[in-house]
């Protein structure tokens, strides 16, 4: 029997698979991966034809301290100045397997104010 945690990354690995089965990024449009863990978050432009990342963002990165989600909005912002310094200016968005709720959901949003378009 699996311990709760477990469970946990398990349930979260069979939603993130239902997602990538319907999310796949190009060289024009490349997908905005995202990962929560539970002190950083981390954010990738990926072209899964070439298997390359285009750019990429975490809250290390970031200097400031606050709260999770103000922290996840400004990597968000600082992924789509990278993105649009390269001329991505658009991307699909691949939420992990994470619930679109709270760090996830801001750092989409501050992905969007940035300039980038999903």
């Amino acid at each position: 029997m699996r311990d709760s945690n477990q469970n946990k990354r398990f349930k979260r690995f069979i939603r993130h698979n239902r997602v990538r089965s319907k999310v796949f990024g190009d060289s024009a449009r490349p997908r905005l991966c995202v990962f929560r863990a539970n002190r950083h978050i981390y954010a990738q432009l990926i072209d899964d034809q070439a298997g390359k990342t285009l750019a990429s963002a975490s809250s290390k990165e970031i200097k400031q301290g606050g709260k999770k989600t103000d922290v996840a909005a400004e990597v968000g912002k600082l992924l789509a100045q990278k993105a649009l310094a390269k001329d991505l200016k658009k991307a699909v968005f691949d939420r992990g397997g994470f619930a679109y709720h709270g760090r996830v959901k801001a750092l989409a949003e501050g992905a969007r104010e940035g300039g980038l378009k999903f």
